[in-house]
């Protein structure tokens, strides 16, 4: 990832897409991301190790986190940079663990698969 490219379009990712430009808001990312896992921002804060009134500030004052806090961010997600700019149609890396999680389901069986991703279904209610 060429972070020249990234510290450019920080606050905004903005493509080439059928002559159509269109941007990324990283601030409504996190927010969504946050939202999917159903966190606050104190637990955002405590996943990230970043101060909740640095996260806070951001949101209040429209502001963009740095480069090493949105590396924060991300590992508090469990993701990469490449996956957080990703849109939902583009593909993107993917991190050891979830290359092992997918090479380990794919040996299971129909039902065992199927008992998995209720496990991982529960898990992620809210």
């Amino acid at each position: 990832f060429n972070i020249i490219l990234f510290v450019n379009i920080l606050s905004y990712k903005i493509y080439e897409k059928d002559d159509y430009r269109y941007c990324m808001d990283v601030l409504g990312k996190i927010i969504e991301l946050r939202n999917a896992k159903g966190w606050t921002e104190y637990k955002l804060s405590v996943e990230s190790n970043i101060p909740q009134t640095t996260i806070s500030s951001w949101f209040r004052k429209n502001v963009q986190p740095s480069v090493a806090s949105l590396q924060a961010i991300c590992q508090a997600f469990n993701i990469t940079m490449s996956q957080f700019f990703a849109e939902d149609d583009e593909s993107y890396p993917l991190t050891d663990i979830q290359k092992e999680l997918i090479d380990n389901f794919s040996i299971l069986s129909e039902k065992q698969q199927n008992a998995v991703m209720e496990l991982i279904m529960s898990m992620n209610e809210k």
